[in-house]
């Protein structure tokens, strides 16, 4: 009798224990440059993963269970972000992550197997990094376009007027080299060489040395891969010893911060590449979504190319989650990612066996008065 007791004792254990899992939260971890010189992009970043959890909550969550999006500042710090993740998935248990920033910073994850060594997905990487696409690897999911295809993109359009004094202006680590090998491959396309290189250090804003060393060069066009604050630096300076250079910069630029941050007078006119469609003026379904998510969820906040991408990639994982069959667990995310083939809401993501690149999706935009971007 005591020995059945125990069973029906230990049943009921096992019972509450599969009850109170079922109807937890689903933990989906992010660790973004909250502070540092990434700073102002990475809490966009964070903004734009959080509003569209906060919709799916609101709608009652997956299947009657809450997200709960973690997000932890690494400072834009390698290290961090090191130690942060193995934080996320062992303390936080997170089933899947979002939105990181930083070539270099996300190739450390994987050098040190920390997303292999729970099979942990890795949706929406604010980087189109080669490293991270070449050769290919199965825990990052990437929504945008490469930063070889936003290069191509701006070499094409500087060369289809005439301008082939090419020059590159980067950050000195896996990120900034990336740009480079990138120029490097679309000007030797068109049986060109960059005439010139400056750089500045991770973390750093002094672009001094840079400023001088290109100006010697004579470019008639200057391909920014930087972060915000050393960008916009670059610009201010740049523009004082060569007015009319055009200067073009990836995708990790906010115009309107750049705008601010280097001057209207000097930043009008400088060329920012975009992988997504315009969250200020796009008439897709999902710009809609997003801006009434942003409304309803934050009605402070100004729409940004940042926070909507990061509103793209939560419908990414969330798309996912409602694939999985079972149990939330990291491989069974990142099985269910692997599916994915989707409109969401005119802008398209496609994954498959041996595929992680979502969209090939490209457009270069100019820095207007107020920071206003346009075509």
């Amino acid at each position: 009798m005591a020995m059945r007791m125990f069973r029906l004792l230990a049943a009921a254990a096992l019972f509450w224990v599969a009850s109170a899992s079922g109807a937890g939260e689903i933990v989906i971890g992010q660790s973004a440059p909250l502070s540092g010189s990434l700073a102002s992009t990475g809490k966009e970043m964070a903004l734009g993963a959080r509003i569209y959890f906060d919709t799916v909550n609101a709608q009652g969550g997956i299947g009657g269970r809450k997200i709960r999006h973690v997000v932890k500042d690494d400072g834009y710090k390698t290290e961090e972000t090191v130690r942060l993740t193995q934080e996320l998935i062992e303390q936080d248990k997170a089933v899947g992550l979002i939105g990181y920033a930083g070539t270099g910073n996300i190739s450390e994850l994987l050098s040190q197997g920390v997303l292999a060594s729970r099979n942990v997905p890795l949706v929406a990487p604010y980087t189109g990094g080669e490293p991270l696409r070449s050769p290919y690897n199965p825990y990052i999911f990437h929504i945008r376009a490469g930063y070889a295809d936003e290069i191509e993109r701006m070499v094409e359009q500087f060369t289809s007027v005439g301008m082939n004094r090419i020059a590159v202006f980067y950050q000195n680590d896996a990120f900034g080299l990336a740009g480079v090998a990138g120029a490097e491959k679309a000007l030797a396309k068109r049986k060109l060489a960059l005439v010139g290189r400056g750089s500045y250090e991770k973390g750093s804003e002094d672009v001094t040395a840079a400023v001088e060393a290109l100006a010697r060069t004579s470019p008639q066009a200057v391909l920014m891969v930087a972060v915000m604050r050393p960008a916009a630096a670059f610009v201010r300076q740049f523009r004082k010893v060569s007015p009319g250079t055009q200067i073009f910069s990836i995708s990790v630029i906010n115009g309107k911060d750049l705008y601010a941050l280097a001057g209207g007078d000097v930043a009008r006119g400088v060329g920012i590449t975009q992988v997504v469609p315009s969250p200020f003026s796009g008439a897709q379904k999902v710009v809609q979504e997003y801006r009434a998510a942003l409304a309803q969820h934050a009605p402070d906040a100004a729409p940004s190319y940042a926070s909507f991408e990061m509103f793209l990639g939560a419908k990414v994982v969330v798309e996912g989650l409602r694939r999985v069959k079972g149990e939330f667990t990291p491989e069974a995310l990142m099985k269910a990612l692997e599916t994915v083939d989707a409109d969401l809401g005119g802008y398209g993501v496609r994954f498959g066996p041996g595929h992680r690149l979502g969209s090939g999706f490209v457009e270069v935009t100019l820095l207007r008065s107020g920071g206003v971007l346009g075509k």
